[in-house]
């Protein structure tokens, strides 16, 4: 099956009161694991990359890569940017195959925010491309992402009117209290998502669709088979599943998960090491942790996106 755009996603998962998930990849490995939890559960999928991972892997062999999976599997498969920094970012990726990008300008003014998002805009709907946007920051860090606590802002409900009517983007990445990375509060903190600015946004957007970023829930469990074998991850409490679970009944069509997955292959490898010391063919290795990915997306599937069934 040829690659989609999310269009069709996002009207669906709209209407249906659930979300895709947007899973971030690196290699065929972590491909794999995405790709066959969705086929089991028969999921539409967003595979993303970003500039970093454009850089480690290449774009032809991750282009490659997920073609073959959208071939292999049948399944609906979008192939997006994560994190464009800048337009000739985009461009490229759109000339080179992918179905969809982001461009995240929301570290600058807004007026210059709204000029950059349009150019992508314009160029992308001339090659059958969409875009997402995004207004307010994320703390935290991803890639070459990284903004502190103390520059991190809201989405202004106010301003994403203006920003989606003048730019012409597809989809609209919102910052209610997400972040990106794994340690997102320290134990005691109460994580808390701002529904009030989620609701205020899809009143001012009705129907429109809005992603979250910095998603990852930060399984304990593989945290723990982390440090129990050799790794030195501290304490890390990340966004309760059952709120991911309201916000993708709402407005919120696309949830991204990265450091889940990073999370769970890391402890499926060093449990794989400990346990086999002399083992040095990566398929011994790399078998459990693509089968811990596999675990990690239909896990999200089934509990947090209730999207399985609906490709």
């Amino acid at each position: 099956m040829p690659l989609v755009t999310t269009k069709k996603m996002f009207e669906d998962a709209y209407k249906g009161g659930y979300a895709v998930g947007a899973f971030n990849v690196n290699n065929m490995e972590i491909i794999q694991g995405i790709t066959q939890a969705a086929k089991k559960l028969n999921a539409p999928v967003i595979l993303q990359c970003s500039a970093g991972a454009r850089k480690y892997a290449s774009h032809e062999y991750l282009v490659a890569m997920v073609k073959a999976a959208a071939d292999q599997t049948g399944l609906p498969i979008a192939l997006h940017l994560d994190h464009g920094p800048d337009f000739e970012t985009c461009k490229s990726c759109i000339d080179g195959g992918f179905t969809s990008v982001m461009i995240d300008g929301s570290h600058l003014p807004y007026e210059e925010n709204v000029a950059l998002t349009k150019q992508v805009v314009d160029y992308a709907h001339a090659h059958g491309c969409v875009v997402e946007g995004e207004l307010g920051q994320l703390a935290g860090i991803e890639d070459d992402v990284n903004v502190s606590a103390e520059d991190a802002s809201f989405t202004d409900p106010d301003q994403v009117y203006d920003f989606v009517t003048r730019t012409g983007v597809d989809s609209l990445a919102i910052a209610i209290g997400t972040s990106h990375g794994a340690y997102k509060f320290k134990p005691g903190q109460k994580p808390q998502l701002r529904f009030d600015i989620l609701k205020a946004v899809e009143e001012k957007l009705p129907g429109f669709p809005i992603v979250l970023h910095g998603a990852s829930s930060v399984n304990q469990d593989d945290v723990k088979t982390i440090n129990e074998f050799g790794g030195q991850m501290p304490d890390a409490i990340g966004i309760p599943e059952d709120m991911l679970r309201q916000a993708a009944s709402m407005a919120v069509c696309k949830i991204n998960v990265d450091s889940d997955i990073r999370i769970a292959m890391t402890a499926a490898i060093r449990k794989h090491f400990t346990e086999n010391p002399t083992h040095f063919d990566p398929r011994q290795y790399l078998t459990p942790a693509r089968n811990a990915i596999e675990g990690v997306v239909s896990h999200k599937i089934e509990t947090v996106l209730g999207c399985g069934g609906k490709a």
